[in-house]
């Protein structure tokens, strides 16, 4: 069409320009992709229906259930291959709006003085980014409802029965009391609901970080549910399995965001490849660990060829060998050909296409493998504790053996290593610029990470679900000590001082730590009062309420607690001692008057702990069968002083850090005004002493205002008379 216009236009005849511009617009023709998006659904969803149809009979043999029929045979591995291409590019829409795609540019101003970050809270998507964002939500709805159909499907599964039967309400209901992985399927509807719901109706940038989180929160139920949940070793399994999930999430919805984007001609689409280059490069080696660890957990080498779970872990290692060539030929072809001219993305789209077919192929593979029983282990242990916790204990622990005990914790051990390396990172940037940075942050910083390690990895770690006075000193050690070592590290400072501004209209990292001091939300969680809230009824709706029975029986619950140790540790300590900057800076005196008023919430918490008559989570506790003996009443009341005793010592630093702090704050003010007085000649108190002086004569303003309001005034010469 493009070319015949441009013929007409001249006469009938096409110089060899014209034909070049005609080629030129229709190369720059806006696509649609939604094809191609049904197109790597269907491939992963007909290879994991395939794999599983032809495994049914050793699955159900070795599973000991009857045969449900051929839709739920057939229908639960190609829904759920499904739901897991849509979730992907849920999360990397998302993902993409967040740091691919610029938001439209603000105009900026010298006069109003803002920072990096206030534009940034202030832009709204570009037309590209409005439509990724549109994409990544009806994605998260799409998968929102398979998770709907998923919850009578895997009841059909679980139980023999034909997936008609498992419809009726009556079962349903059975299905969300008795079957953990209907249970999670529920809790994926929900959060999907939410986050696609949401995203919607959210046209600003800053939207864009809290709904790429809720993506990749709305499938965490499944990662901790299924066969890396149950029996030995679960912790590292689910662990490792969550590593995996979340970075194939990245790898193949980035992917499929970045043909969209470059199929609509995108602007900056150079950059979006090599920031998404970056993350696959990554995804890739933390999927082979995470993948090779998991593999490990449910089979020996030797089961490798020689049973069907075997079979399906090679053939899906081999590919994303296959899939990580993909990722080579785009280093060296397409990112330099995108370099070169950002426009012409053709190599890149048609080499990313068969890129993310690949990947969905593997996607099925590996939804086989959940209905796949793994092969029975030679030797496993299988009493409660090793059920309940993933793995047994030997001995009591003691002040002393706690650390020679080791067992590395896979989320936030590696979570602590990973810290460190990005730390380093920033430094190692700083040095390039020959910048000078405070060696007493990188060792607050380093300790912290330390600290974090060795608390979930060591007998610390290890003994934290056995006993409750264990589990206390883990939570105070992380929610009371690292989050102090680690905002004193400054770590946003150190960001923001080791890279460059970015380009107007092309927000980088610089943008995005400068976004995580100032933004709205943290402006309303650091208010003192909520900051303060949070930071204590986490003690109280824990341990005053039945959530603790209910976290401390699952690995789920133990996950959890870690993490919202850390963050709410993290979120209060910053905004009282943290040198990074925040959206509003406060006196020390008024910090130290929040302070003084939480402290006795603390106290009281430890000692209402060690006069509670109710033993928490006793049932729990008793059937895991210690080795050693375990008074539970006695061990709450130890666990309860350890409350006490060790949440008001660091209460007690952070006191006298900010004593000390106030202090120098008055110093500075003294010698402010000393240096000025001095400038001035004392002129200041020099009219301060003329003012007393005034006042001793009654000559002063008051005085003067007394006289003119209150004294009585002369009335002037005697009238002479009435006049006439």
């Amino acid at each position: 069409m493009d070319e015949q216009v441009v013929a007409e236009n001249s006469g009938g005849v096409t110089s060899p320009a014209s034909q070049s511009q005609a080629s030129q617009a229709k190369s720059s023709k806006v696509k649609i992709t939604w094809p191609f998006y049904v197109l790597f659904a269907f491939v992963a969803g007909l290879v994991g229906a395939i794999l599983a149809w032809g495994f049914l009979s050793e699955s159900l043999a070795a599973l000991g259930i009857p045969d449900p029929g051929p839709v739920t045979t057939a229908g639960l591995p190609f829904l759920r291959a499904v739901g897991w291409i849509v979730a992907a590019l849920s999360v990397g829409s998302f993902m993409a709006t967040t740091f691919f795609i610029s938001p439209r540019e603000i105009k900026r101003s010298a006069e109003d003085g803002a920072t990096p970050a206030t534009y940034l809270n202030r832009s709204y998507l570009s037309v590209d980014g409005l439509i990724a964002a549109r994409t990544g939500s009806f994605a998260a709805i799409c998968f929102g409802l398979v998770a709907l159909v998923m919850i009578p499907l895997v009841m059909s599964d679980l139980s023999g029965q034909p997936f008609t039967d498992a419809l009726k309400p009556q079962n349903i209901a059975v299905a969300f009391e008795q079957i953990a992985l209907a249970k999670a399927w529920a809790w994926v509807a929900g959060f999907a609901f939410i986050t696609g719901i949401a995203g919607l109706f959210c046209r600003s940038w800053m939207s864009q970080p809290l709904l790429f989180a809720g993506a990749i929160v709305m499938t965490v139920p499944l990662g901790l549910e299924g066969h890396s949940a149950a029996g030995g070793d679960h912790d590292y399994g689910t662990n490792s399995l969550l590593w995996h999930l979340v970075l194939m999430l990245l790898w193949v919805g980035g992917l499929m965001a970045l043909i969209a984007h470059a199929r609509r001609i995108g602007p900056n689409t150079d950059i979006a490849v090599k920031r998404y280059s970056i993350v696959a490069t990554y995804a890739v080696i933390g999927m082979a660990i995470s993948g090779i660890v998991n593999a490990l957990l449910r089979m020996d080498f030797s089961d490798l060829f020689t049973t069907t779970y075997g079979l399906l872990v090679l053939a899906k290692a081999i590919g994303v060998v296959v899939v990580g060539m993909f990722g080579l030929a785009h280093r060296t072809l397409t990112i330099p050909k995108l370099e070169k001219n950002p426009k012409d993305s053709a190599l890149f789209t048609r080499v990313a296409i068969v890129e993310v077919i690949a990947m969905a192929a593997v996607t099925g593979i590996a939804i086989s493998m959940g209905r796949t029983p793994p092969p029975t282990p030679e030797l496993q242990d299988l009493s409660v504790m090793a059920l309940e916790m993933g793995y047994s204990l030997e001995k009591e622990p003691t002040l002393f053996n706690v650390f020679t005990m080791w067992r590395f914790d896979l989320m936030l051990g590696t979570i602590g290593i990973l810290l460190v390396a990005f730390y380093i990172c920033g430094l190692v940037g700083l040095r390039r610029q020959a910048k000078k940075w405070n060696h007493l942050r990188t060792f607050w910083w380093m300790l912290g990470c330390a600290t974090l390690v060795v608390t979930v990895s060591s007998g610390i770690g290890m003994n934290m679900p056995a006993t409750f006075s264990m589990h206390m000193v883990a939570h105070m050690l992380l929610s009371m000590v690292i989050p102090v070592f680690l905002v004193l590290g400054a770590p946003l400072t150190l960001i923001m001082e080791a890279t460059s501004p970015g380009e107007a209209g092309r927000p980088g990292l610089h943008e995005w730590a400068a976004v995580l001091t100032d933004n709205p939300l943290l402006k309303f969680i650091m208010h003192p009062a909520v900051n303060t809230i949070q930071f204590i009824i986490i003690f109280y709706a824990l341990y005053l309420t039945p959530l603790y029975d209910i976290m401390v029986s699952e690995h789920a619950g133990h996950l959890i607690m870690n993490f919202v140790f850390v963050i709410s540790g993290y979120l209060y300590y910053w905004e009282m001692i943290g040198p990074d900057p925040k959206p509003e800076e406060r006196t020390h005196v008024s910090r130290l008057a929040w302070l003084t008023f939480s402290m006795p919430f603390h106290l009281f918490f430890g000692v209402y702990l060690m006069q509670l008559q109710v033993i928490l989570a006793e049932d729990f506790y008793s059937k895991l069968n210690l080795p050693w003996d375990v008074d539970l009443a006695y061990d709450q009341l130890v666990g309860g002083g350890i409350a006490w005793a060790s949440g008001s010592f660091p209460l007690i630093i952070v006191f006298g850090y900010l004593f000390r702090g106030w202090f120098r704050e008055e110093r500075i003010v003294e010698k402010k005004y000393e240096a000025q007085a001095e400038a001035t000649g004392y002129a200041d108190a020099e009219e301060y002493n003329k003012m007393l002086a005034r006042m001793n004569e009654g000559h002063d303003l008051h005085g003067d205002y007394y006289q003119e309001t209150f004294e009585p005034k002369d009335p002037g010469p005697a009238d002479s008379g009435p006049k006439a």
